[in-house]
């Protein structure tokens, strides 16, 4: 089935690209999620009408997530978790906690944007990659400290 796509899909491709994908992946994936549209005759040419309008919004889009992920860069998050004689920590250090710690400082962003495989379980220093767009990344300093009785 060929579609276009209205937003950018991880493993597919960019916004506006058309591309050709299973018949039940669109019906019962990409579709219902509003992510693609049938590639008809009429979508095509309104897709086309369009474009000028839309890669403004984008470049805007691009430019303030742009100015998020510099401000990402800038942020190291302080976490003090408690540690056992052995060297063992209690608890981790997970998706939610950044979250939270990063509403805080003002920025709002989504869990399955944060690229954390498993979570944080040691005391140290640590990069956690955040993936704002496709293209568009930044990593920040989390800092896991024994908690001090």
């Amino acid at each position: 089935m060929k579609v276009i796509l209205k937003k950018d899909v991880g493993n597919i491709g960019r916004m506006g690209e058309i591309k050709q994908v299973k018949d039940g992946y669109a019906r019962n994936f990409l579709l219902p999620r509003g992510l693609v549209e049938l590639a008809t005759e009429g979508t095509l040419r309104a897709w086309k009408n369009s474009e000028v309008k839309r890669s403004k919004r984008v470049d805007q889009e691009n430019a303030v997530l742009q100015e998020t992920a510099k401000r990402l860069a800038a942020i190291t998050l302080s976490f003090s978790r408690p540690v056992s004689e052995d060297g063992v920590m209690f608890g981790s250090v997970a998706k939610s906690d950044i979250i939270k710690n990063l509403q805080a400082a003002d920025v709002k962003i989504h869990k399955d944007m944060i690229k954390l495989p498993a979570s944080i379980k040691a005391v140290g220093n640590f990069e956690v990659e955040i993936v704002l767009k496709m293209n568009i990344a930044a990593k920040i300093k989390v800092v896991v400290s024994a908690q001090s009785k």
